[in-house]
């Protein structure tokens, strides 16, 4: 049986194979640290490391290459955003679609007097722009947001909301796991002060590489959750107060950058546009066929303005692990079932604790496959 991968929210895949490439020789061929050995061989590689900075600065609007601080995941970079900046007694307004990744760092930190507010969200996501000004308070530092809902695919409106931000003199830190690589953000235009990202999903990398860019104005208020060596000022048993060094003690994920790196110059000449009109025309398809089937709910915005490559549905009356299950077994198609690791964004749309089935599409997906997972959803549906 030929299998459909319909799972991209979660990682994407297939990556393009210069991204197992350039990893394989790296562990085969290279192979060394940075900022450690005084050789070519480590010099070429921190060449490689740095022009992924470039990349990466130049794809999200960054003003320096050196604010580009890598991660394992866009989990860590907002633990170290979140925990690094906000101080007892400190507000910030949320979305109320946000994932754990958000929201696990701020109910810790709510513990040490941190305190937030939801910003209200229509059933199909919509964020309330006019509610924020209720929301805000004396002590309101910062709004941080995700910029694509991973359970419905809405977007939150990046430049209205920074914009907001940047008349009221608060921050502006914005998760783009879902976005990264498939829609544009320039943090310039949009105002944004910290940009958490992962290399798995739209930036197409592997799986355990990630991280933030920062502006300039923001590092000295943002203290190091992690410390240890980095391979400068080892004279000095303090942590070193400039980028990247500031946020990036210990060995690098190097195999992890450099398959970034050739992620990141695929898409380059790939176009991150003809990407995100591919994805959209498959979403554009299934929502339209999913009309067709009669006792299926989607969740969400109906048409693809305004939102991402990611579907979720509900089947009244069916247990949707035993959708997902029967998809998967049966038709050879995969899907994610549950709550997605954002609980907050399901009481918002209405589909909490039941939660949903999820299909999220990728470069790699074709209509053909759509309509294949049309028809297995009508066979489901209709029992």
């Amino acid at each position: 049986m030929e299998r459909i991968y319909f799972d991209n929210a979660s990682t994407t895949f297939p990556k393009p194979e210069s991204v197992a490439e350039g990893i394989y020789r790296f562990l085969t061929r290279e192979g060394c640290n940075i900022n450690r050995g005084s050789y070519a061989g480590a010099y070429r590689v921190e060449e490689q490391v740095y022009q992924t900075r470039q990349l990466l600065c130049s794809l999200f609007g960054g003003d320096d290459c050196k604010n580009v601080i890598f991660t394992k995941n866009v989990t860590e970079s907002l633990n170290i955003l979140l925990k690094g900046f906000l101080q007892p007694g400190d507000h910030v307004l949320v979305s109320s679609l946000e994932h754990n990744a958000v929201m696990r760092p701020l109910v810790q930190l709510e513990a040490k007097g941190v305190s937030f507010t939801r910003i209200p969200c229509g059933r199909d996501g919509t964020l309330s722009l006019e509610a924020m000004d209720s929301c805000l308070r004396p002590n309101t530092r910062a709004v941080v947001m995700t910029h694509g809902s991973n359970v419905c695919g809405t977007l939150h409106p990046l430049e209205a909301v920074g914009e907001f931000c940047r008349r009221r003199g608060l921050r502006f830190f914005v998760d783009a796991a879902q976005t990264a690589g498939v829609f544009p953000i320039h943090m310039e235009r949009q105002h944004i002060d910290a940009l958490a990202f992962t290399g798995h999903k739209g930036l197409l990398g592997p799986q355990g590489i990630g991280g933030f860019l920062v502006r300039e104005d923001l590092i000295d208020s943002i203290y190091p959750l992690l410390s240890g060596g980095t391979g400068s000022l080892s004279h000095l048993e303090t942590i070193p107060s400039f980028l990247p060094d500031r946020f990036e003690p210990g060995t690098l994920n190097l195999p992890g950058i450099i398959g970034l790196q050739k992620s990141l110059l695929w898409l380059e000449q790939t176009g991150m546009e003809a990407i995100r009109t591919h994805e959209l025309e498959l979403t554009r398809a299934f929502l339209t066929g999913l009309e067709r089937i009669p006792g299926i709910r989607t969740v969400g915005k109906p048409g693809i303005s305004g939102r991402t490559g990611v579907v979720s549905i509900q089947i009244p009356g069916m247990d949707l692990a035993q959708a997902a299950w029967e998809l998967d077994a049966r038709y050879g198609i995969m899907t994610r079932v549950g709550l997605h690791c954002a609980p907050a964004a399901h009481k918002a749309l209405g589909t909490y604790p039941t939660g949903t089935l999820r299909f999220s599409f990728g470069w790699w997906n074709t209509l053909e496959e759509i309509q294949r997972g049309l028809n297995a959803l009508g066979a489901i549906a209709s029992k």
